[in-house]
């Protein structure tokens, strides 16, 4: 029988244990988030967003970094950076409910879906916002639908994945 630390669970799953569990949910949440983005995107034949490259150069601008190569090998990298840019704050957002498990706060399925489903709204809205280059406050409906539905899928996800480790 496990001990009754703080963050060790019912098995006695430790700190970075729930890490990475939170990682692994935040990476499935993503998958999920990425899957219905795609899926809307062809039933709606709307073009891709480019709005994560925006932020990719946005950042570097700020950071004085130079994405290095020609036109072209610049111009690609920025486009495979984007989408990473996605990924991280999925998985981080995934991390931080690994951390916040491990101290023992386990929500019900609506609170913890919502809050999770915030904590990835900010973490991949709120830089682009920071940033100006979309801003929340002009978006149509339907705009605020395509951006919440993929991400409340990402906090349904994440909140099951994570409920599922018990």
């Amino acid at each position: 029988m496990a001990t009754s630390t703080p963050g060790a669970g019912r098995r006695g799953t430790s700190t970075l244990g729930w890490v990475l569990r939170g990682a692994a949910a935040g990476a499935a949440g993503t998958t999920a988030l990425n899957a219905v983005t795609y899926l809307d995107m062809v039933g709606r034949g709307r073009g891709t967003s480019s709005t994560p490259e925006q932020t990719v150069e946005a950042l570097a601008e700020k950071a004085h970094v130079r994405i290095p190569g020609d036109e072209e090998k610049r111009s690609n990298r920025v486009q495979g950076l984007g989408p990473l840019t996605g990924l991280v704050a999925g998985i981080g957002v995934g991390v931080l409910t690994g951390l916040v498990r491990a101290t023992g706060f386990r929500s019900q399925p609506l609170v913890g879906t919502a809050l999770t489903t915030v904590g990835v709204l900010i973490a991949s809205n709120g830089p682009m916002t920071v940033l100006g280059i979309t801003d929340p406050r002009t978006w149509s409906r339907t705009d605020w639908v395509s951006d919440v539905v993929p991400h409340l899928a990402y906090g349904v996800v994440v909140k099951t994945t994570m409920d599922a480790f018990a």
